[in-house]
């Protein structure tokens, strides 16, 4: 078996198409295509644009056949695959709207999965959820609960086919609903239009410049934004071949991520959040030379979103792979949301990881003290607002703040959400003559994006701001940590008063090291902020992480506040 080529006789086009399904139908004109891997990296299954178009159309046909009408939802497991990607395809043919659903995670165990099911089920109300064989249990239940039919991808693409007249879709139809990574409790389906998500798509494009010998590799998730549209949609309506590692496959082996990029010749395009980097530079620390092992010469964009960057993490994957040609200017910062489709601004190729240090009374809105020295914090330059979008920074008033001014980040553009289905109330929160608020903090510079942080995660107290980034960090310094292993969100005392807790996971049993530890990073927290913190050990793996991989503060509050996470008692 080989996989799809990387190049191709086809003229590439770049995404300026009306409709997603004439993306399709342009790619299987083609020989590139969508290449999934096994675990280890090896090549499980090539399939091209043209095979996955003729599965797609034999999938709407089954659609309508079983009584599926235009915007109808039709809610599916994303799993990593081609039964995925026909499907998806399928339902757009069809004139529904795909929904894509997160798969479990290791977090919250089959209760916790069926309850999130449920709640975004109630939230799109689909005619059916199409799943894999293997979570027919848990699927099966929470389509009961809802009253929605329950079909497995196998059982699904079983059924005969019976070839009919497909609607006509339009630029201005609704193409599919994203739920954001953290829409649990109050799930926001992100309705995008094919002219919305083709404009994106065509700025993915023209921000990475792309040339003929790209290819992309990818572990990203599919029922989050970057996977699906940067790594999956994107690469069909620009016609890249791309190679797929599963995300559960890339946890319990991360360099085999690296293996993939390695092997294939030409360029290579790979997005990972800032924890894939981090993970990966930890894992060679143990190993052989990085050099006797991979090739990362040919690693010309090494994309970088969907959560904080962070400099001294994005350092510690130079370090470990410069020997083996990475080059610390193919990083390429990002910013974007689902509510703009995805990419709200990319770095221009070539210029790196660019950072500003920024004093920590700055970042607060407070006065600097006279009695300690001044603090930097590294904020990262995410790049330029993307061909067709606009960015602004904006007081609490709404005033257009100058260059350099930390506020709220607005957006607008031609990739901006049509509005959160079947939520005006929610959508009238966040959209204002036709700008999106981010609900995201930062300031421009010279055109160029800094993000500072989440709006709803600063930690108000004694009227100065706090950013939870700095709390985690401090404690970070301590050995033994890592990124993921505390969240730090504010709490109201007993007193009435508002403070900062601090969960720590913790992987000593002793109960005096654990009194000792406490106090240890009580002091750390106060020496770094000057705050007096709440701390709590917890057991490893309690700390929430969103679908796509993120710590999910405001989950880890809920579940702290309600018990459900239950810190180590140090004194008994």
């Amino acid at each position: 078996m080989q996989p799809t080529p990387t190049e191709d006789r086809l003229a590439r086009r770049f995404a300026d198409f009306g409709t997603l399904g004439e993306a399709l139908d342009y790619a299987a004109e083609g020989v590139r295509g969508l290449n999934f891997h096994d675990a280890r990296g090896n090549l499980a299954r090539a399939y091209p644009f043209i095979e996955m178009r003729a599965d797609a159309l034999d999938c709407a046909y089954r659609l309508i056949a079983r009584g599926v009408k235009p915007q109808d939802r039709i809610a599916l497991v994303a799993e990593t695959g081609a039964e995925f990607a026909q499907l998806f395809f399928g339902i757009v043919y069809a004139g529904a709207w795909p929904v894509p659903l997160p798969l479990p995670t290791s977090f919250g165990g089959k209760e916790s999965y069926i309850d999130q099911l449920v709640v975004q089920l109630s939230s799109c109300d689909p005619l059916m959820l199409l799943f894999p064989a293997e979570l027919a249990e848990m699927a099966s239940e929470a389509a009961r609960r809802r009253d929605v039919e329950p079909l497995s991808f196998e059982d699904f693409l079983a059924a005969d086919v019976a070839p009919c007249d497909l609607p006509a879709a339009s630029p201005d139809d609704i193409c599919y609903l994203q739920y954001s990574s953290g829409s649990t409790r109050f799930p926001h389906g992100v309705a995008v239009t094919h002219k919305a998500l083709l404009a994106n798509l065509a700025a993915h494009s023209h921000g990475m410049q792309l040339i003929p010998t790209d290819r992309c590799i990818s572990w990203l998730p599919w029922y989050h934004d970057m996977g699906l549209v940067g790594c999956f949609l994107s690469v069909v309506a620009n016609q890249v071949s791309t190679d797929y590692l599963k995300t559960e496959d890339f946890a319990r082996r991360p360099l085999a991520w690296l293996d993939m990029i390695s092997r294939h010749p030409g360029t290579a395009i790979s997005y990972s959040p800032t924890f894939g980097y981090d993970i990966c530079a930890r894992r060679m620390s143990s190993q052989t030379r990085a050099s006797e092992r991979f090739d990362l010469s040919r690693w010309r964009l090494a994309g970088n979103g969907a959560d904080m960057i962070r400099p001294d993490v994005m350092q510690g994957f130079v370090d470990a792979f410069a020997e083996a040609g990475f080059s610390p200017s193919a990083f390429l910062p990002s910013y974007g949301l689902a509510e703009a489709t995805l990419a709200v601004t990319i770095m221009p190729p070539g210029e790196g990881i660019i950072v500003e240090l920024v004093e920590e009374t700055e970042l607060s809105g407070g006065n600097a003290p006279q009695d300690r020295p001044q603090r930097y914090r590294a904020i990262v330059n995410c790049g330029k607002p993307v061909m067709g979008m606009t960015v602004e920074i904006r007081d609490d008033f709404g005033n257009i703040l100058p260059d350099r001014m930390i506020g709220k980040v607005w957006t607008t553009g031609s990739s901006l959400m049509v509005g959160y289905f079947r939520d005006q109330e929610a959508t009238d929160a966040c959209m204002a003559d036709g700008w999106l608020d981010t609900g995201d903090m930062g300031y421009l510079s010279d055109g160029y994006l800094y993000i500072v942080g989440r709006a709803k995660d600063m930690i108000i107290v004694n009227g100065k701001n706090h950013w939870p980034q700095d709390i985690e960090w401090a404690v970070e310094q301590l050995p033994g940590f890592k990124q993921g292993d505390i969240a730090a969100f504010a709490i109201t005392t007993p007193g009435g008063e508002e403070a900062p807790a601090v969960l720590v996971h913790c992987r000593v049993s002793d109960k005096e090291e654990r009194a000792r530890l406490r106090e240890e990073i009580r002091e750390r927290v106060r020496s770094i902020t000057g705050m007096n913190c709440v701390i709590e050990l917890v057991p490893p793996r309690s700390l929430p992480r969103t679908s796509s991989g993120k710590l999910s503060r405001s989950k880890a509050r809920k579940l702290y506040l309600e018990g459900e996470i239950v810190p180590y008692d140090v004194a008994a």
